[in-house]
Formats: structure tokens, C-alpha cells, sequence
């Protein structure tokens, strides 16, 4: 278990920013992440609504695709921030993406509006008895 601690200023500020941007018409539901390469590099998303609603994208989604675009493949940590005081945890999709591009030792941050954070997650504690790319060998 991850002891919790607070996340990262840096990822915080790209996680807010990034979901003051998210385009959620339909839900009006907003949503950012921040994530940090293995490089050190600062990469964000947000999510994306369409017509043809929920085919969006969420912002989790979003930061990794704009990831492997950068040429990484791993982060060792992420924020994602929805809306007030609610801890918007991945969804199950955005669970196995996590997975795909981290290792064991990922912290993954849910913020608040504020910027506090609500709940530190080890990746088994996000996806626990995950399957991966090493159990396609």
C-alpha cells in the first residue's frame, strides 16, 4: 500500500490546467491528468465529449496517447482531477492503459478542485490481479 502523501505541485498545476480545457458539453462533467515520464517529462490530457456521446475520450486516455506521440512508453505517476470535492478515480478502461505504460512502483494521485490530495493509489491497489503484456508471452 501506498502511504499517502501529497502529489506533486508541478503534476497539480498541468492536471487543473488541462481539465479547465476539457471539452464535456453533454456531461459537463470536467476532468484533467497530469503525468510524469520515466524521463521526467510533464504530459497532460483532458477529457473530450462528442455528439455520438460516450464515445469521448477521457483525460487519463488523452495524456498517455499524447505520451507514446512524445516517444515514451512509461510514467511512474499521475494526477487526475475532476470536479469540487469528488475523487474521480479512473474508469476501468483508463485502469488497463495505466497499467500497460507503468511499473509496479506507480503512484497514482486523485485531486480535488483545490488541489489536495483525496486518495494515493499503488497501481495493484488501482487494478489489482491486472493482466498485462507480460502475460501475453
Amino acid at each position: 500500500m501506498v502511504v499517502q502523501k501529497q502529489a506533486p505541485r508541478d503534476l497539480i498545476d498541468a492536471a487543473l490546467s488541462a481539465r479547465d480545457k476539457a471539452y464535456a458539453p453533454y456531461s459537463k462533467f470536467f476532468v484533467g491528468a497530469a503525468l510524469r515520464t520515466a524521463d521526467g517529462k510533464v504530459i497532460s490530457g483532458c477529457n473530450v465529449e462528442n455528439a455520438a456521446y460516450p464515445e469521448g475520450v477521457c483525460a487519463e486516455a488523452g495524456a498517455i496517447s499524447a505520451m507514446v506521440l512524445s516517444g515514451e512508453t512509461r510514467f511512474d505517476e499521475i494526477v487526475v482531477v475532476g470536479l469540487g470535492d469528488i475523487a474521480c478515480t479512473p474508469c476501468g478502461g483508463c485502469r488497463q492503459k495505466i497499467r500497460e505504460f507503468t511499473g509496479s512502483d506507480a503512484t497514482i494521485f486523485i485531486i480535488n478542485d483545490s488541489g489536495e490530495t483525496l486518495l494515493t493509489l499503488s497501481r495493484e491497489e488501482l487494478i489489482p490481479h491486472s493482466f498485462g503484456p507480460e502475460n501475453l508471452k
